[in-house]
């Protein structure tokens, strides 16, 4: 386990002593978040503005989280056992909320509380100190659960994958972290690398690895394959990434596992030169009909080159037309797969980066200031988790399927409503009136619901005004 950080560390914005006891000083009587004090007494009704994070209840009752987060071995206590624990911090993830810290904004929610299992949601010292409790095995075992259990509803037939790395900006006094390119500053600066791997037919986030410094990242991509291995029972066809991601030695070692890959080859003078002084008769044309593509007609030459570290020939797509000065140099071990075709399926990477912006923009990925990795280990993972959970309520709500987090937390999950425990092992969800109303009720989400397995296996049902 690692030792809970001192009083100088802030973690996640909290300026607050990871170590300091769950009570407010000013507080005589203070709600404390236990698993124990839960009460379900036929009749009460708890009101609450967020009703809507209930959507997520089906999906999480179906893939059997408390399972999940018990075979991963995650530790609790009595008052917070493992699953309570990590659905009261799925719970952030869920409403839009840039920092534990700001957590006791929910306290006096008792329905959020009942979402997670709890009388109340914790108060920051536990949210904050709980991540310190917990190591990479823990991630990586709810990751693979966590998968396997949504494959089936999300993406069956997952076989190509985006990935890419981003870098989390440390924000505290200074640290011992590798430093790394920061786009939004536009430099280099103390942060700690991430990588993250999207399923590029459904978009869904499907891992997540923090736990990198400078001389481990070149076995990122053999850690994602091997997770999925063990994961699916299967290796899988396709990948994507940009030139920065491995070395040539790393492409040689993937090639040599049967894994088609698709990547951006750096271009030196040399290089350029050589394409450039090519006779116009060597360079065919394609059009990429992508819709509202910019750059549809492109011309290229197709050849295979050799590379250091490289075992064996490579086959380079050199194209020009996709708004660059110099032409850019496609790196792919499938030699069958037309030059369009890779063009085209590359383009789509970006749809990985999109996740990425989603995942800083909406569930406040880079508002992390810890230097400790394993801390932000865990909540990198939780970010895969909402993001899946998004992603399915997407696919459950008729027009909205290509709709961004953002939208769907606006339009259904932040809706006020109440819940009631209108009998024995039976909760109500009651949604207030709204314009999307009918979308929800035409989903049905609660049909065939089984029994909530962190609530004494009550059952819900959702009822529209």
């Amino acid at each position: 386990m690692i030792a809970a950080p001192p009083s100088s560390d802030r973690v996640n914005g909290d300026d607050s002593d990871s170590d300091q006891v769950d009570l407010d000083a000013d507080d005589p009587n203070p709600a404390v978040a236990d698993v124990d004090a839960l009460s379900l007494e036929v009749g009460r009704r708890l009101p609450t503005r967020l009703a809507g994070v209930f959507l997520f209840w089906p999906l999480l009752a179906r893939l059997q989280f408390d399972r999940l987060v018990a075979k991963a071995d995650y530790p609790g206590s009595k008052m917070i056992p493992a699953t309570q624990a990590l659905l009261s911090l799925l719970t952030l993830k869920l409403l839009d909320k840039e920092r534990r810290s700001h957590i006791d904004d929910f306290n006096c929610d008792e329905a959020l509380g009942l979402f997670a299992g709890l009388n109340v949601l914790p108060k920051k010292s536990f949210a904050t100190d709980y991540s310190y409790r917990t190591q990479r095995c823990h991630q990586e075992r709810l990751l693979q659960g966590w998968v396997k259990r949504l494959a089936p509803h999300l993406f069956p037939e997952a076989s190509s994958f985006s990935v890419d790395f981003h870098a989390i900006p440390y924000r505290g006094e200074e640290a011992v972290l590798d430093n790394h390119y920061l786009p939004r500053r536009g430099l280099a600066g103390p942060s700690i690398l991430a990588f993250f791997a999207q399923e590029r037919r459904s978009g869904v986030l499907c891992y997540a690895n923090t736990n990198l410094t400078r001389a481990t990242q070149s076995q990122v991509l053999d850690d994602f394959v091997r997770f999925w291995r063990d994961t699916m029972g299967r290796d899988p066809e396709w990948l994507y990434f940009d030139s920065k991601l491995v070395t040539y030695a790393d492409l040689s070692r993937v090639n040599e596992q049967r894994i088609s890959f698709v990547t951006i080859r750096r271009r030196g003078a040399g290089l350029v030169r050589r394409l450039r002084s090519l006779p116009a008769s060597q360079w065919r044309h394609a059009t990429i009909d992508i819709p509202k593509r910019r750059h549809q007609r492109i011309q290229y030459v197709d050849e295979r080159v050799s590379l250091r570290d490289y075992a064996g020939q490579v086959r380079q797509i050199a194209v020009t037309g996709l708004g660059r000065e110099a032409p850019t140099l496609f790196l792919t071990n499938h030699f069958k797969a037309s030059p369009r075709d890779i063009v085209m399926n590359y383009a789509r990477r970006n749809g990985v980066e999109d996740a990425l912006g989603t995942s800083v923009n909406f569930f406040h990925l880079d508002c992390l200031s810890s230097e400790v990795r394993l801390n932000v280990d865990l909540d990198a993972m939780l970010t895969v988790i909402a993001h899946g959970c998004y992603r399915w309520l997407a696919t459950r709500l008729k027009g909205f399927d290509k709709a961004k987090p953002k939208q769907l937390y606006r339009k259904f999950v932040e809706t006020s409503g109440a819940v009631e425990v209108i009998s024995p092992g039976r909760l109500m969800v009651q949604f207030d009136r709204r314009a999307h109303n009918p979308i929800l009720r035409e989903a049905a989400m609660d049909r065939d619901c089984p029994p909530i397995p962190w609530l004494p296996h009550h059952r819900v049902e959702f009822a529209y005004s």
